[in-house]
């Protein structure tokens, strides 16, 4: 199991290396024909189909697991496993899901400036955890699967997972262009929190495996639709100021929207 959670978080590194060195490329290019001015349109949110192949590899994984036979049992056998070494239930995966989201906020106040300012990148974190949500919560209503423990049946996808990968996507957005082995960084926890879903018996390796590609698309998403947003919200930006912020509190996961005019 471990080995396999490994070479999947592996390619996604040297997958998104890979995407970084291309971006790379192409804006050296550029630069070398034409000067670029100042004011140039970034391409930052611009859609492209490169961003959805891993999350939906991921995604197609876990809805394979939920009815191939091979798949089902290596789910079985992991959880096997892990049972058979009674590891101690620790709770840290309830924070660690949104430790990349918090680091690139500390780094910003630390002077290590992202992509984007405050206001600009709470909106994309905000629009990626409303995204998470509206495709995690009804999905687990629908599928129905028992975890694991046998406490109910809402364990497909694995939500916790989903928000991790979604706040390691988005600080590896805001970094891979300045430092990107600090923008990857992220996902040390959000493998750490997928991994925990399942030592704690909460979760089956497909659940964590889906959670993850949802988590992903959502951030991609949340910064294609960032433009789409800004409009909605309306007003110029020095006479308006918005903020929207995640937060968890006794279990409960929800997104909170202030506007002043």
């Amino acid at each position: 199991m471990k080995n396999l959670f490994a070479s999947l978080f592996l390619s996604l590194i040297i997958f998104q290396h890979a995407a970084a060195q291309d971006n790379l490329a192409v804006d050296t290019i550029q630069s070398s024909i034409v000067a670029v001015k100042p004011n140039s349109e970034d391409k930052t949110h611009e859609f492209s189909y490169k961003k959805l192949i891993i999350p939906t590899a991921f995604i197609s994984y876990g809805v394979a697991s939920l009815s191939i036979k091979s798949l089902k049992e290596l789910n079985f056998s992991t959880q096997y496993e892990i049972g058979e070494h009674k590891p101690d239930h620790i709770r840290l995966d309830n924070y660690t899901q949104f430790a990349p989201a918090v680091l690139v906020y500390g780094l910003n106040a630390a002077g290590v400036q992202g992509k984007h300012n405050f206001r600009n990148r709470s909106i994309i974190y905000g629009t990626s955890m409303l995204i998470t949500s509206a495709i995690t919560l009804p999905l687990k209503h629908i599928v129905k699967e028992e975890r694991p423990d046998q406490s109910n049946n809402l364990s497909f996808p694995s939500g916790h997972t989903a928000i991790a990968f979604a706040s390691a996507q988005f600080m590896y957005r805001e970094y891979k262009d300045t430092n990107f082995w600090l923008g990857i960084s992220g996902y040390s926890f959000a493998v750490f929190t997928g991994v925990y879903r399942m030592l704690n018996n909460k979760h089956w390796f497909g659940d964590v495996i889906g959670g993850a590609g949802f988590g992903i698309l959502s951030t991609e998403l949340a910064y294609w639709l960032y433009p789409q947003i800004v409009n909605l919200l309306g007003g110029k930006k020095d006479k308006s100021q918005t903020m929207i912020m995640p937060f968890y509190q006794q279990g409960n996961m929800g997104v909170g929207l202030v506007k002043n005019f």
